[in-house]
């Protein structure tokens, strides 16, 4: 059995450039969702097959829970294109950590490592998220009105929840990142030690309940991500 870490290993080295395991499978990941968007881009077609039907199917009810959210389709077709990224590649992602190729290893490394059971991968998407989410909020109502909710100068209770507000975006990156991490991580560390102890028919169930894991937390992140983005562009909900 490998050893546990909660460091991704190093595997290669481009110049001074260090890739780690984990770094290389969301590489995988973003090849493969790349990919397969341009396959189906190229195959569209008025009367859909089977694949393009059911990608629209899915992409139809998360409109439709966006239109909720959001409270408009125009905003919904804004907006689509970072929530279903989002979604898309943390699911890839965690789905890749999910095959066996843990036998396969370089400098006494696995080769290959989920790239949400890295915390460094999490911490970035988060940020990423929440930098999103203020550059929206700042294009839909202009840049004073978004800073007007962190500093707010009407009374010294304003100006405290502002600063609770401000305060409140960088434990967004906390929260993101420590619960998409700690799930995915986890549920690594599970299959690996019923895989040691007990092979073959044992792990499958919990194999299976790790792949609808990782469908659950990509959801919860593409979802949170858009909640804040609702109420970041929303004029009332910022004051």
């Amino acid at each position: 059995m490998h050893e546990i870490s909660i460091r991704a290993e190093e595997v290669l080295h481009i110049g001074r450039f260090v890739v780690s395991n984990s770094l290389l499978l969301a590489v995988c990941a973003m090849v493969l969702v790349t990919f397969v968007a341009v396959v189906i881009r190229f195959k569209l077609r008025t009367v859909p097959g089977r694949l393009q039907g059911f990608v629209e199917m899915i992409f139809e009810e998360l409109f439709t829970l966006m239109d909720s959210a959001l409270g408009s389709r125009d905003k919904s077709l804004k907006y689509f294109p970072l929530i279903a990224s989002i979604f898309l590649f943390v699911v890839v992602s965690n789905w890749l950590g999910l095959l066996p190729l843990g036998p396969i290893t370089i400098n006494h490394a696995p080769l290959f490592r989920a790239p949400t059971t890295d915390l460094n991968f999490t911490i970035a998407l988060a940020i990423i998220s929440v930098l999103a989410v203020n550059i929206l909020g700042v294009v839909a109502i202009g840049l004073w009105k978004h800073l007007g909710k962190f500093f707010n100068f009407k009374s010294p209770i304003m100006l405290f929840v502002g600063l609770l507000e401000l305060v409140s975006e960088f434990v967004k990156i906390i929260s993101f990142s420590f619960r998409l991490f700690g799930n995915i991580f986890a549920g690594e560390v599970l299959l690996l030690i019923i895989g040691f102890l007990l092979p073959y028919v044992v792990p499958l169930p919990f194999l299976f309940l790790e792949v609808f894991v990782g469908v659950i937390q990509g959801f919860i992140f593409a979802m949170l991500t858009l909640v804040f983005i609702s109420m970041a562009t929303n004029l009332e909900a910022s004051h």
